[in-house]
């Protein structure tokens, strides 16, 4: 699957995937700030922006999707930063492919099994029919009996696309997203699976992706985690609170790398 994607700048690479709905041109603003020291790297995932639909949507065949991608690119070794959906195939990379994976940043999310908290936004995106809107207005004016809140609204209509004729069409496979809903909020990381590199876990302060209890799962399959928290930013930190996201995520990737071998992780950290 030949992946959609955008870089910037030069020097060790640092990739980033957007979450569910989203695409690369959600993280182009911090991209363009890290690139005057890394080339970064912005992904689109499978089904999701510029990249190919595929009729099967799982963490094992996403984090496949971004392994051949780095052996395109000709990339063996980068940092990873994921949000959300993105962070939870940042993880299964890191899990399954350790070797490919410096540092690994994941933003307001878990390994952990979520429950269903979209049921509503594909309520709404299905009760709109793309081909039939005249504008981007009459589509925001469509939504509006089924998604209150404005700005929800706006990032969900960035999926929207000009058809060659007359009309719109979903860039993201919609199908496959609302059908295989239940493998994108399942887990990652199987009993036992470690990632032996440095990880830094970014949660919102208004968020409740990551709780207190998540703490000992994370450090199960990723002993080298740290947990940072940005106040008064909710589940979209890199769009809240970019200032303090980017303060944060460069700070950890200037630290020294360590590995955990000959290491002893404390757990109750």
């Amino acid at each position: 699957m030949q992946l959609n994607y955008k870089s910037y700048g030069e020097g060790f690479p640092l990739v980033i995937l957007h979450g569910l709905f989203g695409n690369l041109d959600n993280w182009q603003t911090l991209a363009r700030k890290w690139a005057d020291d890394y080339r970064i790297i912005l992904v689109d995932l499978r089904n999701h922006g510029r990249s190919p639909h595929a009729d099967e949507m799982t963490y094992p065949l996403m984090a496949h999707d971004l392994a051949a991608f780095l052996e395109e690119q000709a990339i063996d070794r980068c940092h990873v930063l994921g949000h959300s959906m993105g962070g939870k195939v940042a993880m299964q990379v890191a899990l399954t492919y350790p070797a490919l994976v410096e540092k690994l940043i994941v933003v307001d999310m878990a390994p952990r099994q979520y429950g269903r908290g979209h049921d509503d936004v594909f309520a709404a995106l299905n009760a709109l029919d793309p081909a039939s809107l005249e504008d981007r207005r009459d589509a925001e004016e469509r939504m509006k009996p089924h998604m209150e809140d404005a700005g929800v609204r706006m990032f969900l209509l960035k999926n929207l696309a000009r058809d060659s004729e007359e009309g719109f069409r979903w860039r993201m496979n919609l199908e496959v997203l609302h059908r295989d809903y239940e493998n994108l909020i399942a887990p990652v990381g199987t009993l036992g699976q470690t990632f032996p590199g440095q990880a830094l876990f970014v949660r919102g302060g208004k968020s409740g992706y990551i709780k207190n209890d998540d703490w000992e799962g994370i450090l199960a399959h990723f002993p080298l985690a740290e947990l940072a928290t940005v106040a008064g930013a909710g589940h979209w930190i890199h769009a809240e609170k970019p200032a303090e996201l980017s303060g944060l995520v460069r700070k950890f990737l200037e630290k020294p790398a360590v590995r955990r071998e000959r290491m002893v992780p404390n757990m109750g950290e």
